[in-house]
């Protein structure tokens, strides 16, 4: 600890005289055993934190880093080359990320409950704070017949999908790296489905995908290279964010009743509790939310909590949509056939099957209401009487509707985005409701839909 701020502390005497920080670096530290003081970007540190701002920790290539109170990378002390200068400072970096010539490399990662972590705290000034995606409108478009699926058993020949490559399997690993891993994947627009820190076949799907739309191999069991990926898009894969008054004013319901003749009486099917409501906001298992911020009341406006930072929507012109239902998975293709994005999707069932065969979009509706009609829809309880059921994240088709040219299916989101890929649906393709969202703004009209086995 002593050397590392004496270092320091003569690196910064040499900055605040008019010398360079590389060149106060050849100056200071000429030999291989000492070291220097890295900013996660890749700069040479030109200030000396203060012994009781900072912590020191070790990072997985065991080099020591500085942690502020907040569980932020500050610096990391890295090594130097004993026959020349490091590019710790190269802009833009080499392949790999910042790589010294002794293969040093600087990253960050934030781990759950890390000593001297902090959740659940009154946000302070640099607290990051994400805002909810901006909502873009569409024109007026009716609302859906029903989410329901006509028995539909007539066969129609189908293209066969190229066989999946084999994926790595993935060795067991702290949640946090898993996390990381998944919201790589969620910011390429490759969706892993909530993420939650836990392994499974919306993952492994998610991997194959993107190997297929990059035509690169991604390990991922290689944790410091997805970590130098996360760099290179939004950043950390974990960050902080302020409740704010919005957040915890709602509205919301006390519950979502199942009988759908109790939810027609609803004025809206709106979150039940500010963790629902955050937990969709960034992409999260609300449990895995709760993980990260033991303890914390999330009702309560200025807490500054831990939540996932998904990036930005994928953006792009979708011509033609797959629904894959051995892989229970939606991909998404450009007009020259490469793939734009893939996410994981609940298709059908034994009982209500999904359609076969080629359709198209025909209309795109947000946040739309569901009407149900037991002639034609699927029997639930004992309503039956035709019902109009109030839009919302928690109405059947949660907060998208796209329907297609086969009567009555459509693709929409979901009140339970955890429950993606492993139930089933009554035969339309169940999204999470930010990704059926950020689909919905890549389709137009006119879009082709195809089934397959």
């Amino acid at each position: 600890m002593k050397r590392l701020f004496t270092a320091s502390l003569g690196l910064a005497i040499l900055v605040t005289q008019g010398i360079s920080t590389t060149s106060a670096q050849v100056i200071f530290d000429p030999y291989a055993a000492d070291t220097m003081l890295v900013s996660p970007d890749g700069s040479i540190l030109d200030f000396v934190p203060e012994e009781g701002e900072v912590r020191i920790g070790y990072d997985r290539a065991g080099q020591r880093v500085l942690i502020d109170r907040y569980g932020e990378v500050v610096a990391t002390e890295v090594r130097r080359d004993a026959y020349g200068q490091r590019r710790v400072d190269q802009y833009p970096p080499a392949p790999g990320g910042y790589r010294d010539e002794a293969g040093y490399r600087d990253y960050r990662e934030y781990r759950p409950g890390e000593p001297g972590s902090v959740t659940g705290s009154i946000a302070s000034p640099g607290s990051i704070t994400r805002m909810p995606l901006e909502e873009q409108a569409y024109p007026e478009a009716p609302q859906p017949d029903g989410d329901y699926a006509a028995i539909d058993r007539e066969q129609q020949p189908v293209q066969p999908m190229q066989q999946q490559e084999q994926i790595i399997t993935v060795t067991k690993k702290p949640e946090a790296e898993i996390a990381a891993l998944q919201v790589f994947l969620d910011r390429e627009g490759i969706s892993p489905g909530v993420i939650d820190g836990h392994l499974g076949e919306n993952v492994n799907k998610a991997i194959a995908a993107w190997q297929q739309m990059t035509g690169e191999t991604l390990d991922p069991n290689n944790s410091e290279d997805i970590l130098q990926r996360l760099t290179y898009s939004d950043g950390l894969p974990i960050v902080d964010y302020t409740i704010t008054a919005a957040d915890a004013a709602g509205p919301y319901v006390a519950s979502i009743p199942e009988d759908y003749a109790h939810k027609a009486q609803l004025p809206a099917l709106s979150y039940t509790s500010t963790s629902e409501k955050l937990a969709e906001q960034f992409h999260m298992d609300e449990n895995y939310l709760k993980t990260l911020n033991p303890g914390v009341d999330f009702s309560i406006p200025g807490t500054t909590i831990k939540v996932i930072n998904p990036g930005q929507p994928k953006k792009g012109a979708v011509a033609r949509i797959v629904a894959d239902k051995s892989k229970e998975q939606v991909l998404a293709y450009g007009e020259d056939g490469a793939l734009i994005a893939a996410y994981p999707a609940t298709i059908g069932s034994t009982d209500t099957p999904s359609p076969v065969g080629t359709h198209t979009v025909q209309r795109i509706a947000l946040d739309p209401g569901y009407t149900y009609n037991p002639k034609i829809n699927f029997k639930q309880g004992d309503n039956d009487k035709v019902l109009e059921i109030p839009p919302g994240p928690n109405g059947p088709v949660g907060t998208v509707w796209i329907a297609l040219s086969k009567p009555s299916y459509g693709i929409h989101g979901t009140p339970e985005p955890s429950k993606i890929g492993k139930t089933n649906s009554h035969g339309c393709i169940r999204l999470t409701n930010w990704d059926a969202t950020e689909l919905a703004k890549m389709v137009k009209p006119g879009v082709t839909v195809e089934f397959v086995e």
